[in-house]
C-alpha cells in the first residue's frame, strides 16, 4: 500500500483503531424523513399544476421553494433551530395543504399526504431522541466498567 506519494504507509499506521464518527439517529432519520418528502411535494407541484388548482406561477414559486428547502434542511439539523425549521417546514406544508384542499376538492389528497408525512417526522424525532438517548446511556455504562 502506498499513501498519496507513493511513499510506504508505515505498519503502525496500517494498524490503527478506525474511529467512528457519531451521527445523531434523530438527525438522520430526520435526514430521511426532509429528503422523501421534498420529492413528494416537487411531484405534488406537478399535480397542483396539472389540474390547474391555482395561478402557475404560484404554484411553482410555493412548490419548488418548498421542495428545494426541504431538500436542503438536512444541512442544517442538529444545528440550533434546525429541528424547529423542520417543524416549521411541516405545519407549512399542512397549511399549503389545506389552502389547496379548499381551491379543488382533490386537494384533500394533499391534506392526507401532510398529515402523514407530520406523523413521519414527529416519529423520526422521538425515535431519534429516544435512540440517541440509549446510545449515550449504553456507552457511559461501558465506560464505567
Amino acid at each position: 500500500m502506498t499513501n498519496s506519494s507513493n511513499e510506504p504507509l508505515q505498519p503502525e499506521l496500517l494498524d490503527a483503531p478506525q474511529v467512528r464518527r457519531k451521527v445523531s439517529t434523530q438527525r438522520t432519520l430526520g435526514s430521511m424523513a426532509l429528503a422523501f418528502e421534498s420529492f413528494v411535494i416537487f411531484f405534488a407541484t406537478l399535480v397542483a399544476f396539472g389540474l390547474k388548482m391555482a395561478d402557475p406561477a404560484l404554484v411553482w414559486g410555493f412548490g419548488l421553494g418548498l421542495a428545494i428547502f426541504t431538500i436542503l434542511l438536512p444541512a442544517v439539523l442538529g444545528k440550533r433551530g434546525g429541528y424547529q425549521l423542520g417543524w416549521a417546514v411541516q405545519a407549512l406544508a399542512l397549511v399549503l395543504s389545506v389552502v389547496l384542499a379548499f381551491a379543488n376538492p382533490a386537494g384533500w389528497v394533499f391534506v392526507i399526504i401532510s398529515v402523514i408525512f407530520v406523523g413521519l417526522w414527529g416519529w423520526a424525532m422521538v425515535a431519534g431522541f429516544t435512540i440517541d438517548k440509549a446510545r449515550i446511556a449504553f456507552e457511559n455504562s461501558q465506560i464505567s466498567k
